[in-house]
């Protein structure tokens, strides 16, 4: 099963919840833990392992080869993301718009359009005691997390097979990043807190997993802090609400160490047992 955790804000506890899970599941599962948020992976502050695999990835993207071209203008008109344009006697491309889908190059009658790879970030594979860690990070100054995302569950999909749980720690928000890492999920868990502004970016992370058409419940974290509003969103909307996170500062000073709260915090162990036994639920 592919669970992916996603929120529709940053530092609503995503990957507080991610890490702690995944290590917690692994006491009875195979487990495999993803990072996916490659802007700025943190689970592995969490996770601790055995550096198994390192493989620095590749975007594809288009070079100009100006003594074949006859600048007859194709590749800038099927670009849907601009990142070609014909100025004057020459053909400039924009990697940092670029999103690898081949058309200039495959529709360009001279071949002039030669598709090149270029480097955009690393990954890194963990392994621990019956549980995985991958992670992977972009290279500064790259902007699109997509491909790299993209690359990453494909990383996963090749060495792990069916009968390991594969939890995805998503980046933040609704935009392409947080599709591409939840699109092919079984189930997602949307982590909000019950505040005016988790309240607004829960709605929105509501609306995307509705299109994407998948399973999802809902974890509050730092519960006691705002108000209710949250829970009468999810109630009026018969959405499960799987477990709440009590808000305590014993749970923010051990996050601040690195280290695993359910070991520590029974309460917090007591909403992961609810979280696990939602899950067996659905994989049956």
């Amino acid at each position: 099963m592919r669970i992916a955790i996603a929120s529709g804000k940053g530092g609503t506890g995503k990957t507080t919840l991610s890490a702690n899970l995944a290590a917690f599941l692994s006491k009875t599962e195979t487990v495999v833990l993803t990072d996916l948020d490659v802007e700025e992976p943190n689970s592995g502050l969490f996770i601790k392992g055995k550096l198994e695999n390192e493989e620095t990835k590749y975007k594809m993207i288009p070079e100009w080869k100006e003594e074949t071209c006859t600048l007859c203008g194709e590749c800038q008109k099927n670009c849907n993301f601009h990142a070609i344009i014909q100025l004057g006697p020459q053909i400039l491309v924009f990697p940092e718009l670029c999103h690898s889908c081949y058309a200039c190059s495959e529709l360009c009658p001279t071949d002039s359009l030669p598709m090149v790879s270029q480097r955009m970030g690393k990954l890194k594979h963990y392994s621990g005691d019956n549980i995985d860690f991958i992670e992977s990070q972009l290279d500064i100054g790259q902007e699109q997390a997509v491909p790299l995302i993209g690359q990453t569950i494909q990383y996963v999909e090749n060495n792990f097979d069916d009968n390991t749980l594969k939890i995805y720690d998503s980046p933040p928000g609704t935009s392409c990043p947080v599709i591409e890492a939840t699109k092919d999920a079984d189930f997602i868990i949307l982590v909000t807190e019950p505040t005016p502004f988790g309240l607004h970016d829960l709605k929105l992370a509501v609306e995307t997993v509705k299109e994407l058409r998948k399973s999802f419940a809902v974890v509050i974290n730092r519960w006691g802090l705002g108000d209710e509003k949250v829970m009468d969103y999810c109630k009026e909307n018969d959405i499960p609400i799987i477990a709440k996170i009590p808000n305590l500062r014993q749970i923010a000073e051990i996050y601040s160490r690195g280290e695993l709260i359910f070991e520590q915090v029974p309460e917090f162990k007591d909403e992961l047992l609810k979280i696990s036994d939602y899950i067996k639920k659905e994989m049956d």
